[in-house]
């Protein structure tokens, strides 16, 4: 252990250890903007520096190990003048519109300048001037209100590692984008929105669904229907204060009442049902030793990655499309001709952790006879607003529940938001549709966690299903690598773009907090300890469509209403 003082307070730290960390240990918090937990240090921003004793230069605290008898001050006047200066420069050469901007309130800067009493315009010069990027159907990009702290840049280089934006130019030229200046939508861009979680500003947000789906609710001829996804349930409760983790699928559920629409549907009925037809299809590609391993499709990040980067793997990946598609295709299909409706009368919103399904409902293969199956996609972050514009206390709902036949679901479908949860919610099925009994074991913790690859061997029957998960887009190159070059052997793998999965997705509340991730996924698995039936082949509403409908998993009329096709775009 290495001792040292830190505003006059001894602090034992480990070597190795930064100024910046060991000050957290003993409750000292040092402002950072460049900085992101477990990447290695640049110091670029200047905002976390420190006076240390004996030195001529202030240090950045992010970027410099502790020593043996350090004397650090991260408060002296020094210190306090350097970064407000940085601050200062910062706003005046940033858009004046805080007023109007959707992170207004949520602002890095907007904070800073509180923290440092930034009351003047002191300094004045020429200002950037850049258009806005909405060529994507997910996401925009600002220029102008980038402060180039390069944190985006980082998440998507060193974690997610696609590359889609980088630094170009120098001094006051310095821009981040796009290879040549491009639109994000002719980019490598995967529309994963994690840039999205670690941008300190505005200059990457959602495309707002808002304008639309409040439309609808005004109108008086669209029946307009909601579902939600897994993870949203988990994570919106911190939007009002409520502690990580808060499980809140009741008050959603009544607030989503309030805001007028028709019905309110649980997207885990189509995880169900989604591992009806994707364990269906492993087994048949298990037993005729055709186009294995297969991958899942849940993700439209992967999928939209494949389709990019390595489109030899398409005929791999399942045909079964997302849950929240299915859901949808379902309720203009089944559901309208049950109700009496008409298919194109449905408006069907889906409410995701997730940017990129925005992207995905837009896709012409998800529509038929050119209807889509979901209409508009809205973030965690978008139904705060929705619920804020239409003056919905949340906290003050009382809870309700879902609407049926589309609402019942399984504990297996609520773990699809966490990494590892549609494997293990596939193996709990797929041992019943191979032998015709469940397994003892209902619980796969081996591939549990957030570790890169997870892998399990399952013994069913005569047959050992080795599975994978690839825990981030970031690590599907290794485990491609290892594919192709025969080291590995799969029959089935999981890939989810965001780490952590869907709980950590680019639609989720923005924040610089591991422990809240950690404490969602908790959630989600505690959903699923207390569910009545944990295993997707259990559901009776599932069970009852098949009746009805679709008479079997992968039947001619499933295929025709629940799977896609996927194309080569990488040219």
């Amino acid at each position: 252990m290495i001792e040292l003082t830190i505003n006059n307070i001894k602090v034992k730290a480990e070597e190795g250890m930064t100024i910046l960390e060991a000050a957290k240990t003993v409750g000292i918090s040092v402002p950072t903007l460049c900085h992101l937990k477990d990447l290695n240090p640049t110091g670029a921003c200047r905002i976390c520096v420190v006076e240390v004793e004996g030195f001529k230069n202030l240090i950045p605290s992010c970027a410099y190990p502790v020593s043996e008898g350090m004397v650090v001050d991260t408060n002296s006047n020094r210190v306090r003048r350097s970064r407000k200066t940085i601050v200062e420069l910062l706003v005046e050469n940033h858009p004046q519109d805080c007023l109007i901007c959707v992170r207004n309130k949520n602002c890095e800067l907007q904070d800073l300048s509180e923290r440092y009493s930034v009351r003047e315009h002191r300094f004045a010069g020429e200002s950037k001037n850049h258009a806005i990027d909405i060529s994507s159907a997910s996401l925009e990009r600002d220029p102008a209100k980038c402060i180039l702290c390069g944190r985006c840049v980082r998440i998507c280089n060193e974690v997610q590692k696609v590359g889609a934006i980088d630094f170009v130019n120098r001094g006051f030229s310095s821009i981040v984008t796009t290879p040549y200046n491009k639109g994000l939508n002719v980019s490598d861009c995967i529309l994963c929105g994690q840039c999205i979680i670690v941008c300190p500003t505005a200059a990457l947000r959602e495309k707002s669904s808002l304008k639309i789906v409040t439309n609808t609710l005004a109108s008086k001829t669209k029946y307009a229907v909601v579902q939600i996804a897994p993870a949203v349930r988990a994570s919106l409760g911190e939007e009002y204060n409520m502690p990580a983790g808060t499980d809140v699928t009741g008050k959603l559920v009544s607030g989503l009442r309030r805001l007028g629409f028709k019905k309110v549907f649980d997207t885990n009925f189509a995880a169900d049902l989604t591992i009806m037809e994707e364990a269906t299809e492993l087994i048949h590609r298990v037993q005729k030793n055709e186009n294995l391993p297969l991958f899942t499709s849940c993700c439209p990040g992967w999928v939209k990655y494949a389709e990019g980067k390595h489109p030899e793997i398409l005929d791999n990946i399942s045909t079964c499309k997302s849950p929240h598609e299915m859901e949808g295709a379902v309720l203009k299909s089944y559901y309208a001709r049950k109700m009496g409706l008409k298919p194109e009368d449905i408006f069907v919103v889906s409410i995701m952790p997730c940017t990129v399904k925005k992207y995905e409902s837009a896709r012409s293969e998800l529509s038929k006879d050119s209807i889509p199956d979901v209409d508009a996609v809205i973030t965690t972050r978008e139904l705060v607003r929705l619920f804020n514009m239409a003056g919905v206390d949340f906290t003050d709902l009382p809870d309700d529940e879902f609407d049926n036949p589309l609402g019942e679901s399984t504990g297996a479908a609520a773990i699809f938001g966490t990494s590892g949860g549609v494997m293990e919610a596939a193996l709990r099925s797929a041992v019943f549709l191979i032998t015709g009994k469940n397994s003892d074991n209902i619980e796969y913790t081996e591939i549990r966690g957030n570790r890169d690859i997870k892998e399990s061997t399952l013994k069913i029957g005569d047959l050992e299903l080795n599975v994978a998960v690839v825990n981030g887009i970031g690590n599907v190159e290794t485990m491609i690598k290892k594919i192709n070059s025969g080291e590995k052997k799969y029959h089935f793998i999981e890939v989810m773009a965001c780490p952590g999965g869907c709980i950590n997705g680019g639609g989720q509340p923005i924040h610089q907090k591991t422990e809240n991730v950690i404490k969602r996924v908790k959630a989600l698995y505690e959903i699923d300890r207390l569910a009545t039936s944990r295993r997707s082949h259990e559901n009776e509403a599932v069970k009852t469509i098949y009746k009805e409908y679709f008479e079997e998993p992968g039947s001619h009329l499933a295929h025709e209403i629940l799977h896609t096709e996927y194309f080569d775009r990488s040219r």
